[in-house]
């Protein structure tokens, strides 16, 4: 990897004092930035910590020699260093005199954007997403001259604040034969992007930081003109990007949608839902988590709708490991968020490695192994179906206690639902306790009692069906997990179908209890299906399948 900084040229509008320290500096190689703030210490900040230059006190006078030795300001407070590509931002006082300045060092890396070549060739709109100072603006620079360079195509380059190209009106060597625009205000960015298209006809755009509705709404125009787009934005994770109601529209815009009540019911959702408004500007979208490890999402519209719908999304996972090689790692999870999940990069191999990945199970599968395991599928001997065995024999019934409530009406609920529940008249063997409200407010004693065995009342309005039904699904979903024998359940079975309740028994404490959302299971025989299916019934939930054999698979609903 070919490194060029000019850093000599950032060193020589600093002040000497600091000048002569950054010279002497052993580790300049990855220093970020240098921060200079009236009546403070200078300060230098790596990639990893910040150390104080001096302890002399930053003055006026100091602040005054680094301005006049650079261009003027532009005006979102940014300035620069002709043919170079370091960037000096000011903060300003409420009278508009410069209190503070950071000059950011500029950096063109060759040889950076190897791991994503293979999506450039697919001539698809690329948006790169990641946190401020992850290297978003040097990966779309190095964009630029791969497309011009070694790809001839024609480029177009808006820079609104020459970061990506340098500062004058002759661009940076690191952008190779692509053509820069410059843009005289920041909020005009969205007109010279349409400009690009209607005067120079380019093949590819790039634009850096994708902020504001009007440059959403350009990028969208740009791409129904059959412009390759790259761009970039700030966030995370594409989920974040899902709940930006600015930038939502980049991958299609979100919209409720009222189903009717056939449908909702089909779907096993509720009536109002969230849905895609329109396919989204940018097909592939990369998540910069360090410098090389990215996390690929090369179909943005299948992914976006899984997400909505709180269905497993394939995710792609690419990583240079120590050796230089590339390890591409696909994994499926049980939900679509990446917050709890941070993939393991210290995997020595010469081929792509596919993981399942889920929360409970830890299994590495090549893929020689995986072909073969799909073809195992397909066999006669792994479709028969195993020993009948009923998993709803190992859970205990939970004993409820009615009280001044007709026990007519909700045992017909509970034969109509099959519900694990059983009505006593002794309190003090019950797990739960029923009773009108009005009962339990004038009933100190009954309140008394129950807080002493520390056992709940669950109370209702009045004693209508749909009330008694919707109170017994509660009190069978917060106990049934406590009172399933898993010992007895897992005793004998073979390790597909422990694997397989593990997984359902996960989905459903994990997601489904816990953050109200629908979950796709990994695919699965119809025997071990079954299995599944039984697991689910115990917690009161419903389930569809999806798909075809041998890939068939369950989805679970909220009730």
């Amino acid at each position: 990897m070919l490194i060029a900084d000019d850093l000599s040229k950032l060193l020589e509008v600093l002040p000497n004092f600091i000048k002569t320290v950054l010279e002497e500096h052993g580790d300049s190689e990855r220093l970020l930035e240098i921060v200079m703030d009236l009546g403070r210490r200078p300060e230098a900040r790596f990639a990893d910590a910040s150390q104080y230059l001096s302890k002399k006190i930053i003055s006026w006078q100091d602040l005054d020699y680094c301005v006049k030795r650079i261009g003027d300001f532009s005006g979102d407070n940014r300035s620069g260093i002709e043919k170079t590509l370091h960037r000096i931002s000011s903060i300003r006082n409420r009278k508009g005199s410069i209190v503070g300045l950071t000059c950011r060092v500029g950096r063109a890396l060759f040889g950076t954007i190897g791991i994503i070549r293979d999506l450039l060739k697919k001539q698809q709109s690329i948006l790169i997403l990641g946190k401020p100072g992850i290297g978003k603006t040097t990966a779309i620079r190095e964009i630029a001259r791969v497309l011009s360079d070694e790809m001839h195509k024609r480029v177009i380059v808006i820079d609104t604040s020459n970061e990506i190209a340098g500062d004058g009106d002759i661009p940076h060597l690191a952008i190779g034969g692509a053509r820069r625009m410059q843009v005289t205000l920041p909020e005009l960015q969205h007109q010279i992007m349409i400009e690009a298209v209607e005067n120079h006809m380019p093949q590819v755009i790039i634009i850096d930081e994708i902020s504001t509705e009007l440059e959403v709404l350009a990028a969208r125009t740009i791409a129904e003109r059959g412009v390759q787009l790259i761009g970039t934005v700030h966030g995370n994770f594409l989920d974040s990007l899902i709940k930006n109601p600015v930038l939502c529209d980049l991958i299609g815009g979100i919209q409720y949608v009222t189903l009717g009540d056939d449908e909702a019911r089909r779907r096993g959702t509720q009536k109002s839902i969230l849905e895609r408004k329109t396919s989204p500007a940018f097909q592939v979208v990369v998540e910069i988590h360090g410098r090389q490890n990215l996390v690929i999402h090369e179909k943005v519209d299948v992914t976006i709708d899984q997400i909505l719908q709180g269905c497993q999304s394939p995710i792609q996972y690419r990583s240079v490991l120590h050796n230089g090689k590339l390890a591409i790692y696909n994994k499926n999870l049980l939900t679509s968020s990446l917050n709890n999940y941070s993939p393991d990069f210290n995997v020595s191999t010469k081929k792509t490695t596919i993981y399942t990945a889920k929360h409970f199970l830890s299994k590495k599968t090549s893929v020689s192994e995986l072909l073969s395991i799909q073809s195992s599928l397909k066999c006669n001997k792994m479709l028969q179906k195993l020993p009948t065995f009923t998993i709803a024999n190992n859970i205990r019934s939970i004993i409820l206690h009615v009280y001044l409530i007709s026990s007519v009406e909700i045992n017909k609920v509970i034969k109509a639902l099959q519900l694990p529940l059983v009505i006593s008249k002794d309190i003090n063997t019950a797990d739960a306790v029923l009773a009108l409200r009005c009962h339990v407010k004038h009933n100190a004693q009954l309140r008394r009692i129950a807080r002493s065995r520390q056992i709940v009342i669950y109370s209702i309005h009045s004693d209508t069906i749909p009330q008694i039904t919707r109170v017994l699904k509660r009190i069978t979903n917060s106990k049934v997990k406590n009172l399933i024998d898993w010992e007895k359940i897992f005793c004998h079975r073979t390790k597909a179908e422990i694997e397989a309740l593990e997984e359902a028994q996960a989905a459903i404490e994990n997601i489904l209890m816990l953050k109200k959302q629908p979950v796709q299971l990994l695919p699965r025989v119809p025997s071990i299906r079954e299995l599944q299916r039984m697991l689910v019934n115990i917690y009161n939930f419903t389930t569809r399948t999806f798909g075809e054999e041998p890939c068939c698979c369950l989805r679970i609903y909220l009730t």
